[in-house]
């Protein structure tokens, strides 16, 4: 027993310098043995535990006077903080495994960038230097053992406090073919996400503005903002300069986009564009959101594929949602780019005040909703005449405020019906200006009450499906004439379905209002089967003494009876189609809409048709016949298609088409693309779009990588 307690003694005596920090270091080994008074030798599945580093060995020597550690691999060291892993055939380490030289290794960051030198020495436990290195994220195999890209270099330097890989004299490699040489390269490792420096450059062909590259530049400015930097040079004469601007703060967050550009299309001049929006938590659970833009002419957008829109809305808004509150103020600008808009003549500027608060009255029971509301719009015209003739006088100004409150109750009787009692009242107060028709100030008082009744049936199927069929009756009372002159802005484009087949008022506004008694009936129908499909259906119609004012033809909801509302819709297992069709006695169709969603594992599919009746009211000219199709599909693990397509039967012509292509392997990303546009005007021509862009992955701030390559053979 004495004999082993001094040899343990003398082997913690030899050992101490290992565990001298704050935190001791634990030696797991086959055989240990001391050979003079200074040297420790483990051998036989060595591993050694280290703040937070793990080494393993064949054999170590630990060399108590000169603090050094002998190790014969393989040899596999992990540092739990960084993530990196070294591999190494032999080694000569300090005790505490931050300094010391490595043969024949291997450093692999964040298990996905691998660096292979020839010999590779740690320096302060912060910098790695490897030289003639080969650094590569790419998986190789025995029989191919190229990797699909690769950067040769004849000295490599990893910093791991800043996260910076620097490369001297790089060579890029694709398929082992020498590509380009760069003299310095400076890359981020795996783990840095924000990092000075270019980003991943894409290549862009136009048909209008030709051929180029842009080469983003990332710009960190501490750890809450950053500027990215693209400059674009095309081969058409076009020179564009885009920014992005990034910040955020404790309570919120800002973005700010932009572009300044010449080019051909329209010489000598400068155009850009400048969008910002923003989202910031005020006191009290209320929140600011703001979003602006503004553009120097009507067809920049569409030029340089920044966005679809036709209209640019610019708004910020007050707001804040509780259970039974909620409440906004908010001011808009509006700005139109179409051609046949006239900016001058159109509602530019919208001012608009919501506050509406839920609660249970008390005497009477049910749920009540009182709303207060303020609204007012300008346009920058001051003509008081319709020029051009849509109806509306060129420079209407109104201001509105009113109140609103609503009623229901809802109780069974007698087998199992659902009743309902509904009640509605609105005051409001109109002044409208600079129109010779209608100007003046206005007040009108409406209200409406309905009596609802509901028998819903319900069985159990014998395969376990649950059907319910509901039919449903509500009779509606209200004033006659109760739009009072007043015009209807804010409501012409009704909108008929399910929704608000049931509804006292259905204008989207509140400048309309639904006059006169009515009935509005339907029957619903709704299977829930065990195995988690889903199908609903209805039908509805409305029903009137005398024929309905103010809605549009195109609506359905005009005449004395509304059209049929038929309505269904199957969902479950990745898959939603919806399908709802306005239609007259007669079967013809005044709207039809059908859309179809499908997510599988390896294809995706929306897409949606819509025919819709032309009419003066709602500024459409021609019927409306129109498809849109995207779609994905996933050929095998790395490639992946795209399509899409915005087709108009009535022109018979597409409005827009795309198609792509993407590789994705756990190295490398390759994303082509072909767009083209069909749509003309006097600001914008059709234009063809080709895009590229390849990434290597395994560096900072990169995409995802995709499924490895498999070895055959």
């Amino acid at each position: 027993m004495r004999t082993l307690i001094l040899v343990l003694a003398l082997m913690l005596s030899v050992a101490a310098p290992l565990w001298a920090q704050d935190v001791p270091a634990t030696l797991v080994a086959d055989r240990l043995a001391i050979t003079g008074a200074d040297t420790l030798v483990a051998e036989g599945s060595v591993e050694v535990f280290y703040q937070g580093r793990r080494l393993r060995a064949r054999r170590i020597t630990y060399d108590r006077a000169a603090d050094k550690l002998l190790i014969d691999g393989p040899i596999v060291l992990t540092d739990a903080v960084s993530g990196d892993v070294v591999l190494a055939d032999e080694a000569e380490l300090s005790g505490d495994l931050r300094d010391g030289i490595l043969r024949s290794a291997r450093l692999v960051l964040d298990q996905q960038l691998q660096l292979a030198a020839s010999e590779m020495m740690r320096i302060g436990g912060r910098y790695t230097r490897l030289g003639r290195t080969v650094a590569s994220s790419c998986k190789v195999c025995a029989g191919s053992p190229t990797p699909l890209w690769e950067i040769r270099a004849r000295r490599v330097l990893h910093d791991a406090t800043e996260k910076q890989i620097y490369f001297d004299r790089a060579q890029v490699r694709f398929f082992g073919v020498p590509v380009a040489l760069i003299p310095r390269l400076r890359m981020p490792d795996p783990t840095l996400k924000r990092s000075r420096g270019v980003l991943l450059p894409a290549f862009r062909s136009n048909s209008d503005l030709g051929t180029g590259i842009k080469l983003p530049y990332f710009i960190p400015i501490g750890p809450s903002r950053d500027v990215t930097l693209t400059p674009f040079i095309s081969t058409n004469g076009g020179r564009t300069l885009e920014l992005r601007y990034r910040q955020a703060f404790r309570t919120g967050k800002i973005e700010l986009n932009g572009a300044v550009s010449r080019d051909r299309i329209l010489p000598d001049k400068t155009r850009g564009y400048i969008m910002a929006e923003g989202t910031f938590a005020l006191p009290r659970d209320f929140k600011l959101k703001f979003s602006a833009t503004t553009v120097s002419d009507r067809g920049y957008l569409l030029d340089y594929n920044v966005a679809d829109s036709d209209r640019l809305e610019s708004k910020v808004e007050v707001a804040r949602t509780r259970r039974d509150q909620y409440i906004s103020v908010g001011l808009t600008h509006f700005r139109s780019l179409r051609d046949t808009d006239t900016n001058d003549t159109l509602p530019s500027l919208i001012g608009d005040l919501t506050w509406v608060q839920r609660f249970t009255p008390a005497g009477i029971g049910g749920i009540a909703t009182l709303t207060f509301s303020g609204h007012g719009h300008r346009r920058s015209s001051s003509a008081g005449f319709d020029s051009d003739g849509n109806g509306v006088s060129d420079g209407r100004d109104t201001a509105r405020a009113g109140v609103r409150a609503e009623w229901r109750r809802d109780g069974i009787v007698g087998p199992g019906f659902l009743v309902a009692a509904l009640a509605e009242v609105r005051a409001d107060v109109f002044d409208i200006s600079q129109d010779d028709a209608s100007q003046g100030s206005y007040s009108r008082l409406t209200g409406a009450a309905a009596l609802e009744l509901r028998y819903p049936l319900t069985r159990i199927t014998s395969r376990g499906a649950v059907q319910v069929i509901e039919p449903v009756v509500q009779l509606v009372l209200a004033p006659e004439s109760a739009q009072d002159g007043v015009p209807n802005e804010d409501g012409v484009l009704a909108e008929f379905d399910e929704g608000n087949l049931f509804s006292l008022n259905r204008f989207p506004g509140y400048d309309g209002v639904e006059e006169g008694p009515r009935v509005n009936a339907g029957l619903s129908f709704t299977h829930f089967a065990p195995s988690g499909w889903q199908l609903g259906m209805t039908l509805g119609r409305v029903f009137r003494t005398e024929s309905a004012t103010g809605f549009s033809a195109a609506s359905g909801l005009s005449g004395p009876t509304s059209d049929w509302l038929a309505a269904w819709r199957l969902s479950g297992r990745g898959l939603a189609v919806t399908n709802r069709l306005l239609f007259a006695d007669d079967f013809s169709l005044t709207k039809a809409e059908l859309r179809l969603d499908m997510a599988r594992e390896r294809y995706a599919v929306s897409s949606s048709y819509v025919w819709t009746l032309a009419d003066d009211v709602e500024s459409r000219t021609t019927d409306v016949s129109e498809l849109v199709f995207d779609g994905r599909f996933q050929m095998s693990p790395n490639w992946a298609g795209t399509m899409n397509t915005r087709y108009d039967f009535v022109s018979d012509r597409a409005a827009r088409a795309g198609l792509g292509l993407e590789f994705r392997n756990e190295c490398l990303r390759v994303d082509l693309s072909l767009s083209r546009r069909f749509t003309s005007s006097s600001s914008v021509s059709p234009t063809t779009d080709v895009g590229l862009s390849v990434e290597l992955l395994g560096f900072g701030g990169g995409s995802s990588p995709g499924p490895a390559r498999a070895c055959r053979g």
